[in-house]
């Protein structure tokens, strides 16, 4: 089971740092941060990534005590200054945090020492990144094992998403994962690493099963969301949970995907491409039925291309989005709404309620 501790000044309870989003300094270099950290962490390094390396290089070649006297020339004089100037601003704004390494070694060792050293008292992670890495790892596992599930399912825009925010103990995988889910589902920002995603969905799961013993909801997605790999771990346990099944007139779901895929999607682009913006949108869409081309086959996709070629150039003479529901119509009917009627088909046996937004709203409220 999960427990909470502490020892001393320094922290080793990781449940309260991340149900309680406690400020974290990753004091690690930026290619490491990259890679993947913590929700709350901000990445202030003690080595940038090139003299991380050459210190590498050093320690590999000539060992330890050479390693360490050229970290020592290289964060010197008004760099080491520059530096301890960021850690100080960071500890003054976030009092109650602490600051990790990999480890918790020697680079977190050392920045707490010079921050001591200007009379800044700040508290470190014990075990560092690789603890707090292994704590959410075990976290997952624990909950998704043995909490209560139910998956809510249905169509491509049917409107799966906006049924998990109206419930109060949810898990948005798409949000978290800043994607959709499908071919048309990339946003402008980036998605995050492999290590950021599972990271902030452990996260959300600590919350989760710490606010409340009720039954927990999660979207029916596919073994990744974007370039985003769902845990094997919860994966796994997802084609075991019931599931619920939101049910919604095509008509519907295409005005939906409208809103999601060109209404916002154009103003999205507008505003991160300005005058740029309808021909960055134009190739996204363009893109996004490339990216799918060869399931659709090659009749198929010119048909969609062509309707799309239509509407966009409508829409760009005249501002009208209307023309769009046609190539929507056929792709949920024609590619689409088959591929999620066989994958339902598989999971027949595991579906324990069928309805609209309004009817599975209420029957999630009740259990």
């Amino acid at each position: 089971m999960l427990s909470e501790r502490k020892t001393g000044n320094d922290a080793d309870d990781f449940l309260r740092l991340f149900l309680n989003d406690v400020p974290l300094l990753d004091v690690r270099a930026p290619v490491e941060f990259s890679r993947g950290s913590f929700p709350s962490a901000v990445n202030l390094p003690l080595l940038n990534d090139e003299e991380r390396q050459a210190i590498g290089t050093i320690y590999k070649k000539e060992g330890a005590e050479a390693a360490i006297s050229l970290g020592h020339q290289l964060v010197s004089g008004e760099v080491k200054a520059e530096r301890l100037r960021q850690w100080q601003a960071f500890a003054r704004q976030n009092p109650a945090g602490y600051l990790f390494c990999f480890r918790g070694g020697m680079r977190s060792h050392i920045v707490q020492e010079w921050l001591r050293d200007a009379n800044i008292h700040y508290p470190l992670v014990k075990g560092g990144y690789k603890a707090l890495r292994r704590f959410l790892i075990d976290a997952l596992d624990d909950i998704v094992s043995r909490r209560n599930f139910v998956i809510i399912s249905g169509r491509t825009g049917i409107g799966k998403t906006l049924l998990i925010h109206q419930l109060p103990h949810a898990v948005d995988l798409e949000g978290i994962a800043r994607h959709r889910g499908s071919s048309f589902g990339r946003r402008i920002t980036p998605q995050p690493s492999q290590i950021d995603f599972e990271n902030a969905l452990a996260v959300r799961l600590l919350k989760l099963a710490h606010s409340t013993e009720k039954t927990l909801f999660i979207e029916d997605e596919s073994r990744v969301v974007g370039r985003c790999a769902l845990p094997l771990n919860l994966l796994a346990k997802m084609k075991e949970w019931p599931t619920v099944v939101l049910e919604e007139s095509l008509e519907n779901r295409i005005s939906a995907v409208l809103k999601d895929y060109v209404t916002d999607m154009l103003a999205e682009h507008q505003a991160a491409y300005g005058d740029q913006g309808f021909a960055r949108f134009s190739d996204f869409l363009r893109d996004s039925l490339f990216r799918i081309r060869k399931r659709l086959g090659s009749e198929r996709y010119k048909d969609i291309l062509a309707a799309m070629e239509n509407a966009l150039g409508v829409q760009q003479a005249t501002a009208d989005e209307s023309l769009h529901r046609q190539w929507i119509g056929d792709l949920l009917t024609r590619y689409y709404d088959p591929m999620y009627d066989y994958h339902l088909s598989l999971n027949e046996n595991r579906i324990v309620f069928r309805g609209n937004r309004a009817e599975v709203l209420a029957w999630c409220q009740r259990i």
